[in-house]
């Protein structure tokens, strides 16, 4: 059984063996060698080669014959093969021959090709590193043209989008270095020019503002279709483009168009040869004058760098602070007119900077920013404003800085800014316009009155009647039928203050205009000042007219005659203002003159003072009276009156007959009035306690003296009395002296109270001092009275005369 097992495994090691590659027999063979039947094997190895060989044998001799036919043609072939072999050898000569040139042809392809993929890499990477150089070297050059916005977007573009695509090499780190420096630089350097621009504009407000105020009073000329134009049109064409290239510029533009090319200017364009030109037509805009690219470069870089905000506090700051200083007024400003324009053209030439400013960028400045500022100038010009224009005494003056105020407003309000508190200022001005008005009109008013010669004017031609009447309105149907030459009854003082008090009137009319005041407020305004000027100026003037030193009598007549006519012109002056203010005079709200009591008063002040100065100058002739009171009694005939006495009446006939063209009343009460004083004077001499004796005889000499001042009374020196109504101006007087000398006590102490009575207006106390004056008389020539029976019995009398008079006078007061 083991034989049999042998067996079979020596027959599978022999299988293995000729299946298997002679590499990988050694461990079949090993197990052969291992085992005890390596023998048997052996055996049955040699067994298995020589039926091999057998069958080797027998294939071979099966195919010996064709192995022998291929052999014989093989044998054939060889002397082809030879020949085969001399021509492939002579062809391949041929070939290498002929391959020599083509190998150096292929070499020096093969180098070419070389050059050319060398070529294409080189160019690939200059492509990327080109543009890298080319917008470093613009960006150079942009530093050196000042061109900071478009420099600092070519670093932005060569830092994001250049340099990463070139790859590394030394030059794109060294410029990768140099950026941050680069963008320090312009962000510092734009800064500067911010700096100048805002100190250049400080310097240049004055020519901007005075540009915007002459555009505002051209519209302000120009018809309504083109006023109503937008007020945007005082910003000017290159003002427009500037917006226009600041909101296209970007890194596409080329870095052209964010900056000008004037961007190293201060930020003020040259513009005085076209202000000197006076042939052009049309004026520069505002901002033509301002060159705005140092606050759009700065605005734009800040912008990029991401400190938007710094730049907003920065600018804001520093315009505060210029608004403080531009609002600051010059101490002498109020002394002219120019010191005014050149404040208020520093204040719109700032406002007008930060409206455009506000318009062409986005949020540098707001509404509520500019509001702030505009509130913060209009406190401190209304505070200054006030302050200077109370030091200014000229109207005139006043006139131009209310124009120069409107114009102002009216400029800032074509920009957007509220004025109405600059016209309520003016309303509050007019008062003080008003009051210079005054002044300068109480000037006028004296000079007029000073170089009046208070007489009638004359007139010998119609156009000198005409250029009167044309400049007074005389309405006087019987002058004007009167021949040439003729006299107008005012003198020069009437057609000169109406005048005047027109010009006035124009003057009121010129502050009121441009105020944006109705019809009604200007009548208004115009008819309260006019009153004023009625009652308060030409009034005083009047009066001190009257009332000045060494005026005559015929003077102050003719101040009669002239406020006479002046009050009957007053109506004329309502129709006046009614026409040029379109209000009628009889409406509900219109003031009324009061020119009408104006001149009553003063020809009430002028009628008191004709009074007075009549009495003047009778006190005057009374001082003259040299009576002789011991005078003793006339014997026979009738006594003459004193000479002072007589002068006076002729003074007094003289005078009343300059009184014909006064007002009957006034010439009466004048006449009244004189009678009266010289009665009440010659009372007051008899009465006079420095005269303390009067005889009888000084009495008939005023006795004398009383019945000329009553002759002089009944012949009527001035019309318009009835009967004896004068003579009661001395009856006082003479009821006293016929009771003196008449000696009719007994009648006088018997009807005294009554009614009837004789000596009704003779006072007891008046009797007795003039009989204590007439017993001191007695008691004088007591010395010589004791040897004539006749005094002693009327020194008696006079004592119990004064007795009864006393007892009268007791009686009278219990």
């Amino acid at each position: 059984m083991a034989s049999v097992e042998t067996a079979a495994e020596h027959e599978r090691i022999l299988r293995e063996i000729e299946s298997t590659d002679t590499n990988c027999i050694g461990p079949t063979l090993r197990s052969v060698y291992d085992g005890q039947e390596h023998g048997l094997f052996m055996e049955k190895l040699d067994v298995r080669i020589r039926n091999h060989d057998r069958e080797i044998e027998k294939m071979c001799n099966h195919h010996f014959q064709g192995f022998v036919d291929s052999i014989t043609e093989l044998l054939k072939v060889r002397g082809e093969a030879q020949k085969l072999k001399s021509q492939v050898t002579e062809t391949n000569r041929h070939l290498q021959d002929d391959g020599k040139e083509l190998m150096g042809s292929m070499e020096e392809l093969q180098k070419c090709r070389v050059q050319q993929r060398n070529m294409a890499s080189t160019i690939d990477k200059l492509s990327h590193c080109l543009p890298v150089l080319e917008m470093y070297s613009r960006l150079q050059e942009q530093m050196r043209a000042k061109r900071y916005y478009p420099a600092l977007r070519t670093l932005e573009q060569l830092e994001h989008t250049c340099l990463p695509r070139a790859g590394q090499y030394r030059f794109c780190s060294i410029m990768a270095e140099n950026s941050p420096k680069l963008r320090t630089q312009i962000r510092d350097t734009a800064m500067t020019q911010l700096r100048d621009f805002l100190e250049s504009i400080r310097k240049h407000s004055d020519k901007i503002g005075e540009t915007a105020i002459r555009q505002a009073q051209l519209q302000r000329s120009l018809d309504s279709s083109v006023s109503s134009q937008s007020r945007r049109g005082l910003i000017g064409r290159r003002g427009r483009k500037e917006a226009a290239a600041v909101e296209g510029a970007g890194p596409d533009s080329g870095g052209q168009g964010g900056s000008p090319a004037s961007e190293q200017d201060s930020g003020i364009l040259d513009v005085g040869d076209e202000e000197e030109e006076e042939e052009e037509d049309e004026v520069p805009g505002a901002q033509d004058l301002v060159d705005f690219s140092p606050v759009y470069c700065c605005l734009h870089i800040y912008t990029v760098l991401g400190l938007r905000d710094v730049f907003e506090n920065y600018y804001r700051k520093q315009r505060r602070k210029q608004a403080r200083l531009v609002l600051q007024p010059h101490s002498n400003m109020h002394e002219t007119l120019e010191g005014y324009r050149r404040y208020f053209n520093q204040i719109a030439g700032f406002f007008v900077v930060e409206d455009h400013v506000l318009h062409t960028t986005q949020g540098l400045v707001n509404r509520a920013y500019v509001e702030e500022l505009w509130e913060l100038a209009l406190s401190k010009l209304i505070a200054a404003l006030r302050t200077h224009s109370s030091y200014c005494d000229n109207p005139d003056l006043v006139l131009d800085l209310k124009n120069l105020i409107v114009l102002f407003a009216d400029t800032l309000q074509g920009f957007g800014f509220p004025v109405s508190q600059l016209f309520d200022m003016l309303l509050e001005m007019r008062e003080q316009y008003g009051e210079i008005l005054l002044k300068r009109w109480n000037v006028t008013f004296r000079q007029v009155l000073d170089q009046d010669n208070f007489s009638p004017i004359p007139v010998s031609t119609e156009e000198e009647y005409k250029h009167y009447t044309s400049q007074f309105p005389v309405q006087d149907p019987e002058l004007d039928k009167l021949p040439f030459p003729k006299k107008l009854p005012f003198s020069q003082f009437v057609p000169k203050v109406y005048s005047q008090l027109k010009e006035f009137i124009y003057a009121c009319l010129k502050y009121s205009e441009d105020l944006h005041l109705s019809s009604t407020e200007v009548d208004d305004m115009i008819r309260k000042s006019t009153n004023l000027l009625l009652t308060r100026t030409l009034s005083h003037c009047l009066q001190y007219a009257i009332k000045k030193k060494n005026v005559g009598l015929a003077e102050l007549v003719q101040v009669i005659i002239n406020t006479t006519h002046l009050e009957q012109s007053c109506h004329f002056l309502e129709e006046f203002i009614s026409n040029i203010t379109n209000v009628p005079p009889d409406s509900a709200n219109a003031t009324k003159l009061y020119g009408t009591s104006t001149f009553k008063d003063a020809r009430h002040a002028a009628e008191a003072e004709i009074y007075t100065n009549l009495n003047a100058k009778i006190d005057q002739f009374l001082q003259l009276a040299d009576y002789d009171w011991m005078a003793p009694v006339p014997g026979g005939g009738s006594l003459e009156a004193s000479d002072y006495l007589m002068d006076l009446i002729a003074f007094l006939n003289s005078t009343f007959s300059v009184f014909t063209n006064l007002p009957g009343k006034v010439a009466q009460t004048a006449c009244m009035s004189a009678c009266k004083h010289i009665s009440t004077s010659l009372t007051q001499l008899l009465l006079d306690p420095e005269v303390r004796q009067i005889s009888l005889g000084a009495l008939h000499q005023l006795n004398a003296d009383v019945k000329e001042c009553e002759g002089f009374a009944r012949a009527g020196p001035v019309a318009g009395f009835q009967g004896d109504t004068l003579l009661l101006a001395f009856s006082d007087l003479r009821q006293l002296l016929e009771l003196f000398t008449l000696w009719d006590w007994s009648t006088y102490l018997a009807d005294y109270g009554k009614a009837t009575c004789k000596y009704l207006r003779v006072n007891p106390h008046t009797a007795l001092a003039l009989l204590e004056k007439m017993k001191e008389t007695s008691r004088k020539n007591n010395v010589f009275a004791q040897f004539r029976k006749t005094d002693r019995d009327r020194q008696k009398l006079i004592d119990a005369i004064i007795k009864q008079l006393r007892n009268l006078i007791a009686q009278h007061h219990t």
